[in-house]
């Protein structure tokens, strides 16, 4: 009733996006964390698989490893379907023998996606080939745009509700994390908030405290200076067509 998409971008930040005809699909089953992977835990999915798996990787078992053991401890596992990126970029996945046509999984190079109950192969085919094709777009938006491309291609096979995203970069907290619970056109409405987060949301966060500069910035005009200087930075192309 799902698909989704992991990846590792090259400068080691993950992302997964997820879209479904199911509320709320970013609640449960979208997982990264910094320095670790990602992860998506979908189909009748058990949502002690995102905790546990990124765990399992943080203490060093591959993406194999780690699946193979959140199905050895389920007695639902062929109602399961779970994909996982690390931080050397391999990559695993799990559809049960009882997930519901079309399901299935590819990976290519940094990124796996995997979905079920979907209209057919040409929904992960198109999606791995729009995120494959758009490397040089912004992370979170190269993954948007992957997943339109995904619902192009028929999506989930009962109709739309939910879609989430989220980003980690170097820090405990996510770079970027939304959800859109209900809405008649959630990978719409996703990209709808990614395009307001670029006003002031990404900026501020990029001032706030880091691993690095423990304080973060401070000084509130310095911020606004600083997201003036992004904006201005993200406009400057399209006033030089």
């Amino acid at each position: 009733m799902t698909w989704s998409i992991v990846a590792r971008h090259p400068d080691g930040n993950f992302g997964v996006a997820v879209a479904s005809r199911f509320f709320a699909v970013g609640a449960l089953c979208p997982h990264a964390r910094s320095g670790v992977g990602a992860l998506s835990t979908q189909a009748l999915m058990n949502p002690t698989y995102g905790p546990a798996g990124i765990d399992l990787m943080a203490r060093g078992q591959d993406p194999r490893q780690a699946i193979d053991a959140l199905l050895a401890g389920d007695a639902g596992r062929e109602s399961r379907q779970v994909h996982a990126i690390d931080v050397q970029g391999r990559i695993a996945a799990h559809t049960g023998s009882q997930c519901i046509e079309w399901c299935g999984q590819l990976a290519g190079e940094g990124f796996s996606v995997a979905g079920n109950m979907l209209a057919g192969p040409q929904v992960l085919e198109r999606t791995a080939r729009a995120y494959a094709g758009n490397a040089g777009l912004d992370f979170a938006l190269r993954l948007i745009v992957a997943m339109e491309a995904g619902e192009a291609a028929g999506g989930d096979r009962r109709g739309k509700q939910a879609a989430a995203l989220r980003i980690v970069t170097t820090e405990v907290y996510p770079a970027l994390d939304l959800r859109v619970d209900d809405h008649d056109e959630p990978i719409a409405e996703l990209r709808r908030l990614y395009d307001k987060s670029l006003e002031r949301y990404q900026p501020f966060i990029a001032c706030l405290a880091t691993r690095s500069h423990p304080a973060g910035i401070t000084d509130r005009a310095v911020i606004e200076r600083e997201i003036e200087r992004f904006n201005a930075r993200r406009q400057a192309p399209s006033a030089t067509v």
